[in-house]
């Protein structure tokens, strides 16, 4: 570009002294031919000299290092060339301030080439990074006065800042680190409640002597954002008191993100929405009754769902479910499922209420469920009123329960009994998982206890009760592996005499039991025909990890399951199954595929599922 400019204000001068005609033209245009036609300044480079990590910072941002990026056939004139040479060693310094080197040695070495090429070499060395001696976090405004005043969430929240906070002592200190650990403090705070929380000042003492930084922080927390009402914005057909009983917190608690954020996902799993989202208005003024900001969008009021399938369990299989959100006009839920599998069809129905102020639903329902085992057929039919409350970490289940069930046995001597049974039940599951449809770490324990009174033709009448309990954990093991293990056990305590339904006894085998077996095969036999047992006791143990980089959602496994069902734990044997699978992380579950060895049929089986069992 230069050589162009050089060469268009030759031709303007030549041609503007000619024009005039005066006697100075013809030496103006030599003179400005041979300014054009003077010798270019010789080419430049520079070299760096310095750890890899730094080598990288300072070519990419000194200014010396980009004359390796100018254009072809462009140039640096000497003083140019000069200029960067003398404002390279304050530059390095600025640089390697942002990486906690605030002591280096620059060395600036001058060459020129054969050809005249002006060569630099730029040794660095960045002497000892610098390390955070001391952290200093202070507080003033609402929080520093709630803390002094000894109240709760206020010394929690400060002792919540300080402890958390990104760049302790003893670690390397870099202004990119720096910088993130004040937004992280200030989203922490925010998230506690303060929304308006701000830096007051901040500053990072250097001691270059003893390569050490001291670091002050002070916060302004602003005030504490309390609960005062609930806007919601999309309500069609629903109450706006069902949206304000799933918020879970009082007039004038704090507004924590935490709160906000269970609340949002209680609205997400009313099955009343298709979406929801809950935000704070940040009003100063209005910190002590804010307004929460409720903006949902309805589901459709029915819903029918069609699919079809096949289990290793109980074979191919259709189900149809009908959901109705609000019956007949009321805030009414209803739900109907019907499955048809080779071995198992079912009906069940249910009607809740929409939640409460604390979560619970009042339900009644009902299921028909007719089950083919190997050697018998089981039909049962069961009436339920209860309550229900199902949250992320907590589902309960409270409900009285009238049963009967009929079971003919399909051996040669064919044997038809009635049984009928009432009891109230208590359920709970716990679970704290990073995921719950995809967890890799945490654990979920369901427990199951009731208290019943059975009478039937192949028994007394008499009382009986029912404790059953499942772990399951989830725990990873190095980069790459996770392992997971699973513990049930049941127990059904009664006379022997008293007959009590056979969905109150228990099962093993099949894909979520003990692979290797056939579904509910690993049961007692009773006069020639299998039979639930009183006992039940299952283990599993499973270890996976993706089969390529470029497939992290297709895992392979290997596993050993162990257990049976049986009548009493006096000289138990558990069968043993083992095998390898693939898994693929669905976005709704995993789908498992195994190949399982049965030790006792010396058999293998092929088992597949999807979704987690709690």
């Amino acid at each position: 570009m230069k050589r162009v400019l050089t060469g268009l204000a030759v031709a303007l001068a030549a041609g503007a002294a000619l024009a005039a005609g005066t006697p100075d033209a013809a030496p103006a245009a030599e003179a400005a031919a041979s300014a054009a036609e003077a010798p270019a300044a010789p080419p430049a480079s520079v070299e760096v000299d310095a750890p890899p990590a730094l080598k990288a910072l300072l070519e990419q941002h000194l200014d010396i290092t980009r004359v390796a990026t100018l254009a072809p056939g462009s140039t640096l004139d000497d003083s140019e060339w000069a200029r960067l040479i003398d404002g390279a060693p304050a530059q390095v310094r600025e640089l390697l301030e942002t990486e906690g080197y605030f002591d280096p040695t620059v060395i600036l070495v001058r060459s020129v080439g054969n050809v005249g090429e002006r060569h630099v070499r730029l040794e660095l060395q960045p002497g000892p990074r610098t390390r955070v001696a001391k952290v200093t976090i202070e507080v003033e405004g609402a929080l520093a006065d709630a803390a002094d005043g000894g109240q709760a969430h206020a010394r929690e929240a400060l002792a919540d800042l300080r402890h958390h906070w990104a760049l302790p002592a003893g670690q390397a200190f870099r202004n990119p680190d720096w910088n993130a650990a004040k937004s992280a403090a200030l989203a922490r705070l925010r998230a506690a409640g303060y929304a308006g929380a701000s830096w007051k000042a901040t500053a990072a003492e250097v001691d270059t002597a003893a390569h050490a930084v001291q670091l002050v922080l002070v916060a302004d927390s602003g005030p504490l954002f309390r609960f005062g009402e609930i806007v919601v914005d999309g309500l069609v057909v629903h109450d706006t008191r069902t949206v304000e009983n799933l918020a879970g917190f009082a007039a004038g608690a704090p507004l924590t993100e935490s709160a906000l954020l269970d609340y949002q996902e209680r609205l997400q799993q009313a099955g009343l929405f298709d979406s929801a989202a809950v935000t704070l208005e940040p009003d100063t003024a209005r910190a002590d009754h804010a307004r929460v900001l409720v903006h949902v969008k309805e589901a459709p009021l029915q819903v029918y769902t069609f699919g079809i399938g096949v289990s290793a369990n109980t074979g191919p299989r259709a189900s149809l479910e009908h959901a109705y959100r609000r019956v007949f006009g009321y805030a009414l839920s209803a739900s109907n499922t019907f499955s048809l599998a080779q071995k198992k069809q079912t009906w069940a129905g249910e009607i809740s209420t929409h939640p409460g102020e604390d979560f619970y639903r009042d339900l009644i329902g009902g299921t028909v469920d007719r089950e083919e085992g190997s050697e018998d057929i089981v039909l049962s039919q069961q009436l339920r009123l209860g309550r229900s409350m199902d949250t992320q970490q907590l589902e309960r289940l409270y409900y009285l329960q009238a049963e009967r069930s009929a079971r003919t046995t399909t051996t040669h001597d064919s044997v038809h009994t009635n049984t009928i049974a009432y009891s109230i039940n208590h359920h709970n599951v716990w679970r704290r998982l990073d995921s719950v449809v995809l967890p890799t770490e945490g654990y979920s324990l369901s427990l199951q206890a009731s208290l019943g009174h059975a009478h039937g033709s192949a028994g007394d009448t008499g009382p009986f009760s029912r404790l059953y309990g499942r772990f399951t954990g989830y725990l990873p093991i190095g980069r790459a592996w996770y392992g997971s293990a699973r513990l049930e056990l049941g127990q059904v305590v009664k006379r022997d005499a008293v007959a009590v339904p056979d969905s109150q006894l228990f099962r093993a085998g099949g894909d979520d039991s003990v692979r290797g077996y056939s579904y509910r095969s690993l049961t007692p036999t009773v006069n020639g025909a299998e039979s639930g047992g009183t006992s039940l006791l299952t283990a599993s143990l499973e270890l996976a990890r993706p089969i390529s980089a470029s497939m992290p959602s297709v895992w392979g496994a290997v596993f050993v399951d162990a257990g049976r069902a049986a009548n009493g734990f006096s000289g138990f044997n558990p069968a043993i199954g083992s095998g390898v699978g693939v898994r693929w992380r669905s976005p709704v579950g995993p789908l498992k595929l195994d190949l399982a060895y049965g030790q006792e049929t010396q058999q293998v089986r092929v088992h597949f599922s999807v979704g987690i069992a709690y």
